[in-house]
């Protein structure tokens, strides 16, 4: 179980940077505006977070049976690798704060339109849902990949990914209001926790299982 929480803490900080830069854009909003957008950055990051894991475990498990004595080696590199993309994009990201990041870097792999980068380029509008949904799929993807670890966790998979989700969205929730209150200055440190416990569990899982 412990593994599972930390597993899921680490996959949620990269939604919980994306809501501290929302958050912080957000600062010339109303309290009534920045409690919906917590609301909704919690649903939106949340389910993403918890379905996208579910997907890869489900895409592992039917390749589990041919790969199964080297199973936990690439279980191991795949949380290893995503640390350390995590880590490296902290340290090359330079004045691009997490919200544009998941947009540009991330969102190669996604349609992000021109009226959500608008909107989050300009603090005065509103943050629409498309904006969310688009936010929600790019932090999400890396959390596919690290479903397939969960084969080889022991414990069921569907609880897994409902905490991932469950803490997701908390993350999220705070993420929005920590942003409002604090500005984007632990956006970066939120990223690099969770790119070194991605790393630890991938040590674990290749070693230790």
């Amino acid at each position: 179980m412990i593994e599972v929480i930390l597993l899921a803490i680490a996959l949620a900080m990269d939604a919980f940077a994306v809501a501290i830069g929302l958050g912080a854009k957000s600062q010339k909003q109303s309290k009534s505006y920045l409690l919906r957008l917590a609301m909704y950055a919690a649903l939106y990051f949340g389910i993403a977070q918890g379905v996208m894991p579910l997907i890869g475990y489900l895409l592992g498990a039917a390749l589990l049976g041919w790969l199964a004595a080297a199973a936990p080696w690439i279980g191991g590199f795949i949380l290893i690798a995503l640390g350390g993309k995590m880590l490296y994009e902290v340290f090359t990201a330079d004045e691009e704060d997490a919200v544009d990041s998941a947009l540009h870097t991330k969102g190669n792999a996604i349609n992000a339109d021109s009226e959500a980068m608008s909107v989050i380029h300009n603090g005065h509008k509103t943050i629409n849902h498309r904006t969310l949904f688009t936010l929600a799929i790019a932090t999400s993807i890396d959390a596919m990949a690290a479903g397939f670890t969960l084969n080889l966790l022991e414990l069921n998979a569907w609880l897994a990914c409902l905490i991932i989700a469950l803490i997701t969205a908390g993350f999220s929730l705070f993420g929005v209001y920590l942003g409002w209150r604090s500005g984007t200055w632990l956006e970066d440190k939120a990223e690099a926790l969770g790119g070194l416990v991605l790393i630890l569990i991938g040590l674990k899982v290749m070693f230790f299982s």
